[in-house]
């Protein structure tokens, strides 16, 4: 079973977590001055990359959000990191 690095409580089975989205998408500065096909974008269209993504995360034993960098190629968790802390960067070697 994978482990997830809870920044909040610690590692975990994955069986606690549950996927939130992509992470750092910024809400609108003026939500209601978008049209109809700019508030679905805001919604609906999200970036689909390959390898290291940013994603948001909850914890359902402290049930907090957090960010993680996730490998969507190997599924591996290159680091997890608090909604208000900076994304890490990341390298092949690890996190810098």
């Amino acid at each position: 079973m994978l482990q997830i690095d809870c920044p909040n409580c610690g590692p975990r089975d994955e069986t606690e977590f549950h996927y939130g989205g992509e992470a750092h998408v910024p809400y609108p500065a003026d939500p209601y001055a978008l049209n109809d096909r700019e508030w679905a974008e805001y919604l609906f269209y999200r970036n689909n990359t390959k390898g290291v993504f940013a994603e948001m995360w909850v914890c359902t034993a402290c049930r907090k959000w957090f960010n993680a960098l996730r490998d969507t190629v190997t599924y591996e968790f290159k680091a997890t990191y608090r909604l208000n802390e900076p994304r890490p960067v990341v390298s092949e070697g690890g996190i810098k």
